[in-house]
């Protein structure tokens, strides 16, 4: 079963302080984490705190059927500089699954597609 999370960021006014090429140097290192299981977890990025958004800046679309792998990467990002050095915290996770009702009802309740 598909699993989605959009997973929502604050990025601090200390990451701005940062000079731009610092910035770069870390956000280096974190796509290295992120393609290390670009095979099991897809990832994409969005800039949110010029729009509407409450609470957070930027926020992550994750997709997986692999939770371990999901969880791996985050830990990942958590051990990270960005994150150790307080640049950034992950504010909430949401999370769906892919047409979950009808994987019951074909599963569970042995009902045709």
């Amino acid at each position: 079963m598909r699993h989605m999370m959009i997973v929502l960021l604050e990025f601090y006014p200390s990451w701005l302080a940062l000079p731009r090429e610092q910035r770069r140097m870390h956000a280096a290192a974190l796509k290295a984490a992120i393609e290390k299981y670009s095979g099991q977890v897809s990832v994409r990025f969005f800039d949110a705190e010029a729009l509407p958004g409450k609470d957070y800046t930027d926020f992550v679309v994750c997709e997986t059927e692999d939770l371990k792998a999901y969880h791996y990467l985050w830990e990942e990002i958590r051990d990270s500089e960005p994150y150790t050095k307080g640049y950034m915290k992950i504010k909430d996770v949401i999370m769906g699954l892919e047409n979950a009702f009808q994987a019951y009802e074909r599963e569970a309740l042995d009902m045709p597609e």
